[in-house]
């Protein structure tokens, strides 16, 4: 089957149900004009992300991996008024793209950033007492989604959803022999995510003008197990 379908199929989905709003378009320009990776998350795979943080009535949500900030809005918006979003990032300038699009869309009260690199940012997050968190989104740099698994299980209760992007990877996971750094990441996280007791999981491949990748979706059953 040809991908040309799966983008129209995309279209067909966007053109019903993903309404992007001028806050939203104004972040996917920023990260352009930004010379930002073109990396961010696709428009139904943002709405997608929303639906299930609302599912979760969350007060706290914790994203792995900024950006330009556009899945950072969407999960955002599915906060009460009370509610706050921690997004940690490695790159200042980022960062500060992300801060604008988020000024830009009315949530700078809701989001902060810390800057850094996420596997030291994590223990201090712990260490402050800021979790557990409802939410948990992970779409950062892939060698290392399995240690940022831990640190997800570290930061959740009972009910907590961790949510993985990119883990198919075009079905490259399936190449036991694989040299690319990016799949044996995933590959390492796949394995843990499947021998942790105290969740219950699962992949769902996707397809689109993303072409073919998954996300996994974990809940938190005992943390004490998990951990």
């Amino acid at each position: 089957m040809s991908s040309t379908i799966f983008n129209e199929v995309e279209q067909y989905i966007n053109s019903r149900f993903v309404k992007e709003d001028p806050a939203l378009l104004k972040t996917k320009q920023a990260i352009i004009d930004g010379n930002l990776p073109p990396i961010s998350i696709s428009e139904n795979q943002g709405k997608f992300l929303h639906l299930l943080a609302k599912l979760c009535n969350p007060k706290k949500i914790l994203e792995i991996g900024t950006l330009g900030g556009y899945s950072t809005i969407w999960l955002a918006r599915a906060l009460p008024p009370d509610g706050h979003l921690i997004s940690l990032e490695l790159e200042q300038h980022h960062a500060d793209v992300a801060l604008a699009n988020f000024a830009d869309a009315g949530l700078k009260e809701k989001i902060s950033i810390r800057i850094g690199n996420a596997l030291e940012t994590l223990p201090k997050l712990k260490e402050e007492g800021t979790g557990p968190f409802d939410v948990i989104f992970i779409d950062a740099d892939k060698e290392p989604y399995a240690e940022y698994f831990e640190w997800a299980l570290k930061l959740s209760r009972p009910g907590t959803l961790i949510i993985a992007d990119n883990v198919v990877r075009e079905g490259k996971i399936l190449e036991e022999n694989s040299a690319d750094s990016n799949v044996i990441g995933v590959q390492r996280f796949i394995k843990l995510m499947a021998a942790t007791r105290g969740i219950t999981a699962t992949i769902i491949q996707t397809v689109g003008n993303k072409y073919h990748d998954g996300i996994a979706l974990a809940i938190v059953d005992d943390p004490a197990k998990a951990g």
